[in-house]
């Protein structure tokens, strides 16, 4: 089974074909096909293509399945004995992609 390292959204994942992830927001409609070209390495069994710093020619294809953000975390600022508290909340958002080919 071959997988590829990519890199989307400031972060790198490595995928394989039939494989759901959920990665940084993208402007891509739901059903749409989408591609990532910045694929870092190939692997094939054995065989392994390392770019220098991209591998030439190679791509990576993915069907986006969902829009979404994720949990709620809390951000919390705090100074003992000086009456100073600050909350904050954040959601970040994603899209939820599976993979659908790899092109070395």
């Amino acid at each position: 089974m071959s997988y590829a390292v990519i890199k989307t959204g400031g972060k790198q994942y490595r995928v394989m074909q039939g494989e759901v992830l959920r990665v940084e927001l993208l402007p891509a409609e739901v059903d749409s096909t989408v591609t990532f070209d910045e694929v870092l390495l190939v692997g094939e069994g054995e065989s392994i293509t390392v770019g220098a710093p991209l591998v030439a020619g190679a791509t990576v294809s993915a069907t986006v399945r969902a829009h979404g953000r994720a949990d709620k975390i809390r951000i919390v600022k705090f100074r003992r004995r000086k009456h100073y508290k600050r909350t904050q909340g954040h959601r970040q958002h994603y899209t939820e992609i599976e993979i659908t080919g790899i092109n070395a």
